[in-house]
């Protein structure tokens, strides 16, 4: 079945970096878009990036653009979002997925305050 387990949040002080890892299974990855996306409690999931199949494609959320960096491993099944200069509205749970219509990994925490 499709699956994803993403790692790597945690806390970070404002203007701070972290990186975040997700790995996919149950599909075809390499054929397949890939987004990340996150979610405040009581606010509706957003998507913050996403990249093409062979990863020369990117997107970003305004929010975010030239701030976070997008990529992939094809040969690992992995995302990855490197977020640099964070700030606190980074705050939120980040979930990797191919779209909206498959099922949610468990996400990891991203939480910037100092």
């Amino acid at each position: 079945q499709v699956q994803f387990v993403e790692s790597g949040g945690g806390l970070a002080q404002p203007g701070g970096s972290l990186r975040l890892s997700c790995v996919a299974s149950g599909f075809t990855f390499s054929q397949s878009r890939m987004r990340w996306f996150r979610q405040v409690p009581g606010k509706e999931r957003e998507m913050v990036a996403s990249i093409s199949r062979t990863g020369l494609g990117t997107n970003y959320a305004d929010s975010v653009n030239r701030r976070f960096i997008i990529s992939r491993d094809n040969n690992l099944n992995t995302v990855y979002l490197q977020m640099n200069n964070l700030k606190p509205e980074d705050t939120a749970v980040y979930y990797c997925n191919t779209g909206w219509d498959n099922p949610w990994g468990q996400g990891t925490q991203v939480t910037v305050s100092s």
